[in-house]
């Protein structure tokens, strides 16, 4: 049950312990010995507890804590989505995640210090199975990775009452290809559109693209050099993306997941990206939510991943 509507919504913590709990004595916060509270806020965690980070055990304990007890809400990222996917097993004797180099890399740092296989590795796993993929509360609306009312409603006969997958359901949206894993990665990964022919370019990591993840958020952002994220604008055209993607600004919108760098700033008056990469010696990011329909700069709270 929330409590009214001070809401205190915390970007991507990727396992740094530390940081939350600077973040939520700046909040206002305070564990009397049974958890996080505060007297008439509730916090709200956008997903990606874990993976990257040296204190996932502790991340998961002080969240968990805080859900149970009502001091906090929380929505499924997209690190807990594959971490479900791992542990799952796909019926033919593989997962449904694939056990591959490259997945077990990322994923390695969850792995050893939850001690794959053991009571609190499984009890982790059913807790993310608990998630939300979206919160839709009075006047303001939580995801992940993209608000996006289309993936919404093909996933939705693959949710429960409370917006989380079932068991059915989970196995449906990591069946690749298919329209159910498409609307999954959107709202947990962001949208990607195919870039027009011949364009392309390449990321930071050296590899040539010929699809981009968008702004999805930006109501500018209209054209693929306007939009794409993580590419250089000159070597994309001007040629229109189209609205399908773009956000309806009804409620205000909180998500994580980009990895934006530099000091914490207002994505839009209506959106706001939390994510400020604690995991690379970022920021771990709050917004002060208390009604406001324009969000505004000042109500952002955050911390750096290093103590001052």
């Amino acid at each position: 049950m929330t409590k009214g509507i001070g809401f205190d919504i915390v970007g991507d913590i990727h396992g740094h312990a530390d940081a939350l709990e600077r973040l939520l004595g700046r909040l206002g916060y305070t564990d009397s010995g049974d958890g996080y509270s505060h007297p008439s806020r509730q916090m709200i965690f956008v997903g990606d507890f874990i993976d990257r980070g040296p204190q996932q055990s502790e991340v998961l304990a002080i969240a968990r804590n805080m859900c149970s007890k009502g001091s906090a809400l929380a929505v499924l990222g997209n690190h807990e989505f594959n971490a479900m996917g791992w542990a799952m097993s796909d019926g033919n004797g593989g997962y449904l995640r694939p056990h591959t180099p490259k997945n077990l890399t990322q994923h390695r740092a969850f792995l050893d210090q939850l001690n794959e296989g053991s009571a609190a590795y499984i009890s982790a796993i059913d807790w993310f199975r608990t998630l939300p993929v979206y919160l839709n509360l009075e006047g303001l609306r939580i995801v992940h990775a993209c608000w996006h009312q289309p993936s919404f409603d093909l996933l939705r006969p693959h949710l429960d009452s409370r917006n989380r997958f079932t068991r059915d359901g989970f196995v449906s949206a990591n069946r690749k290809g298919s329209d159910i894993a498409r609307a999954a990665e959107i709202v947990l990964k962001g949208p990607e559109i195919a870039l027009p022919p011949p364009s392309s370019f390449v990321d930071k990591d050296g590899h040539e693209r010929r699809e981009a993840r968008i702004k999805w958020w930006d109501g500018s952002a209209t054209t693929f050099r306007l939009a794409a994220i993580g590419a250089d604008p000159d070597a994309l055209p001007d040629t229109p993306i189209g609205s399908g993607y773009l956000y309806d600004t009804s409620k205000p919108i909180f998500f994580g997941h980009y990895w934006l760098r530099g000091a914490p700033e207002l994505t839009s008056a209506s959106a706001a990206c939390l994510d400020f990469s604690v995991a690379r010696s970022g920021y771990l990011t709050a917004y002060r939510w208390s009604g406001e329909n324009q969000l505004h700069a000042a109500n952002l709270v955050s911390v750096p991943a290093a103590p001052d």
